[in-house]
Formats: structure tokens, C-alpha cells, sequence
């Protein structure tokens, strides 16, 4: 008869991610992740497999996580103004670094890292960020600014807007001054003004 699992995977997970999130997917070695998650080498390896399934599922959390609450901001109906709602999306960044959570996005992260040469991880990285792409859309079609903009002129700001929601959040590892990404946030209301 099989033993039952002794931790939460859930909590696990969690813990996995906040080593990924510090030392990157590459870097992360398993002695940092054993210690980081609480676990011995064969309680990882039942549970997890091997270091990139453990990544895949840390990617799928914060998916869940925290690309669905971007998401539901984005989509939020009840902020009638679409661009009100792409504005809280990016003053949401600027505020959480002013709280002094310099980790950026988990997503993001990986995206510049040399973890998106394997197909499978970059296949994950990639639709949370589209998704929070689509969502970006449906912000501006909402938005008494951008609504009458043709569909392809919409996407592609709102692809412009991913890559500043990215460059953005990478910023936020990178230590510099508040003042730099409170500028950057500020750059974005200049942004959505423009036609």
C-alpha cells in the first residue's frame, strides 16, 4: 500500500516558485530546491518527476494565480472606462514595487531567461502572456479612446502594451530607483492619450 503524501503540494509549489523566482529556472539546483520546498531528493522526484515538470507546474500556479487576477482586472465590467482598467493593471505594478516586492512577474522572468529554448516552457510562458495580451484588447475595445480604433490598430497596441507590462516588470528586479519604474507607469498614462 502506497504511504501518503507527507506535505502539502500546494504549499510546495508554492515554495518552488519563490526559488525559481529568486535564482531562475537554470540556476535553481536541486540542493536550493530541496531546501527551499522542505523535501527530500525522492519525495520531490514521486511528486514532481524531475526539475522541469516541478517548473511546468510553478508556471501553471502562477498562471492561475496571478495571470487570472490580471486577467479578471483587465476584463472587469464593472470599471466601465477599458482604459481605467489597463491604468490599475499598471499602477498595480508601480505599487506593489513601492511596497518593496521586487520580484517582478514569474512569466516575464522566464521569458527573458534561456529556459524558453525548451518548447514546453515556452509554450506555458507564452500563453499566459497571451492571454494577458487578449485581455489587454479587450481593455481598449472598452475604452471611449480606443473602441472605434480599427482591430488590427487595437492589437497592436495592445501588443505594445505587453512589451511595456514586461519591460516593466523585469525593471522591477533590476533594483533601480522607485522613481524610474514610477516614470515608466507614468509613461503609460502618456501612452493610452496618444491617437
Amino acid at each position: 500500500m502506497a504511504r501518503p503524501r507527507e506535505f502539502d503540494t500546494d504549499e510546495a509549489i508554492r515554495k518552488a516558485a519563490d526559488v525559481f523566482w529568486a535564482k531562475g529556472y537554470e540556476d535553481a539546483s536541486l540542493p536550493d530546491l530541496l531546501e527551499g520546498m522542505g523535501l527530500t531528493r525522492g519525495s520531490l522526484y514521486k511528486a514532481f518527476q524531475d526539475k522541469k515538470s516541478l517548473y511546468l507546474r510553478v508556471l501553471d500556479h502562477y498562471e492561475t494565480v496571478a495571470v487570472d487576477k490580471a486577467v479578471r482586472r483587465l476584463t472587469d465590467i464593472s470599471v466601465p472606462d477599458g482604459r481605467r482598467r489597463v491604468l490599475g493593471l499598471f499602477k498595480g505594478v508601480v505599487q506593489a514595487v513601492s511596497d518593496g516586492d521586487r520580484r517582478g512577474c514569474l512569466l516575464c522572468t522566464a521569458a527573458a531567461g534561456n529556459e524558453m529554448s525548451d518548447p514546453e516552457i515556452a509554450a506555458a510562458v507564452n500563453n499566459g502572456l497571451r492571454r494577458i495580451r487578449d485581455a489587454l484588447a479587450v481593455a481598449l475595445s472598452a475604452s471611449p479612446l480606443h473602441d472605434t480604433m480599427q482591430p488590427d490598430a487595437r492589437a497592436t497596441l495592445a501588443n505594445v502594451l505587453l512589451t511595456q507590462y514586461i519591460g516593466l516588470r523585469v525593471l522591477a528586479r533590476s533594483c533601480l530607483p522607485l522613481g524610474i519604474v514610477e516614470q515608466s507607469g507614468r509613461g503609460i498614462e502618456e501612452l493610452l492619450r496618444a491617437r
